[in-house]
């Protein structure tokens, strides 16, 4: 009887935890950390402006850490690798499911091995040309592409990031050729287009909203694919003459695959509710990146859309990663 009694209170004592943990009743149990990219950069602006609100929420201190290296490679690893109980998350934009396209024998499956939790913020480019070229809309700028294959430029930083893609895109939908210039980063390329070394850009829509301001360059559209509250007067591209067109820089949140359901919940709860404080919004908005706040369900959608959409862009385009 005492062996039995022994048995049934350790068999009760483990269902205990095993049930706790899946109802995310002990969670959080410790600190838990954001992996995101670089410091400095947006993604890393988006996983700190988070971390401040989940650490009221949660009532444990929400850290993150800067794994920018890679293009993602090794923050997406670092978080597949982690133990599936949600106290290390990723927030990464669109790099992660798109790298499988780009290079192969990855360190992780992006299906496979995250699960999602939502969709945080997004970010339109924006589509400007330097203010001598003679194209004042998107169809203008069709035009004189189509009367000049080849001749004009595009300037972009790292391969496969949305700026990129967008231009890529930008050239299937609307059958131009406009050849990319590579520079290493957004300012070089940026100060090149401003200088008119090169005609057309795709930049985010924070690193350029005071150049357009002063006039050192002309925005034509926005690459989203709705109006955005950031630029109200400007058309989106496929308003101005690309039907269909959409691409933005997205920034979603994960956790390791076999994460239980129920952490899964919670930190969907809290996370989309941190996004939806007046305050973050106005901050978020301040450095042209609009917040979402989704389900689970619909960031693994957005997901596999984009991966079917822009995996073609890049196997026609021929795009490896550096």
């Amino acid at each position: 009887m005492r062996s039995i009694f022994i048995t049934w209170t350790v068999w009760f004592t483990v269902s205990a935890c095993y049930f706790g943990v899946a109802n995310g009743q002990d969670f959080p149990s410790k600190p838990i950390r954001i992996v995101a990219a670089e410091a400095g950069a947006g993604n890393d602006f988006t996983a700190r402006l988070i971390a401040q609100g989940l650490t009221g929420y949660l009532g444990q201190q929400v850290l993150v850490e800067n794994r920018g290296s890679g293009g993602g490679i090794i923050a997406a690893q670092t978080v597949a690798r982690a133990a599936a109980d949600g106290h290390t998350l990723l927030l990464y934009g669109s790099n992660i499911w798109l790298l499988p396209f780009m290079q192969d024998n990855l360190p992780y499956d992006p299906v496979r091995d995250l699960a999602p939790i939502t969709l945080a913020v997004s970010s339109p480019n924006i589509l400007v040309v330097h203010p001598s070229l003679t194209a004042a809309s998107v169809q203008d700028l069709i035009a004189l592409a189509k009367k000049r294959p080849g001749d004009l430029n595009y300037a972009s930083a790292a391969t496969g990031a949305a700026p990129h893609l967008a231009a890529e895109l930008f050239k299937s939908m609307a059958g131009v050729n406009i050849v990319r210039v590579n520079y290493k980063g957004t300012a070089p390329a940026l100060n090149d287009l401003i200088s008119g070394q090169v005609q057309v850009m795709f930049p985010s829509s924070g690193s350029v909203t005071g150049h357009i301001k002063s006039a050192r360059l002309r925005a034509l559209a926005i690459t989203s694919g709705k109006p955005s509250a950031l630029f109200p007067a400007l058309p989106t591209v496929a308003e101005a003459g690309v039907p269909g067109y959409a691409m933005e820089t997205i920034y979603g949140i994960w956790a390791p695959a076999r994460t239980p359901e129920a952490i899964i919940k919670l930190l969907n709860q809290e996370i989309v509710r941190a996004l939806a404080q007046a305050e973050a919004k106005e901050r978020f908005l301040k450095v042209g990146i609009e917040t979402i706040g989704s389900t689970p369900e619909q960031f693994a959608a957005a997901i596999k859309a984009d991966m079917n959409r822009l995996g073609a862009v890049i196997r026609n385009a021929g795009i490896s990663a550096e």
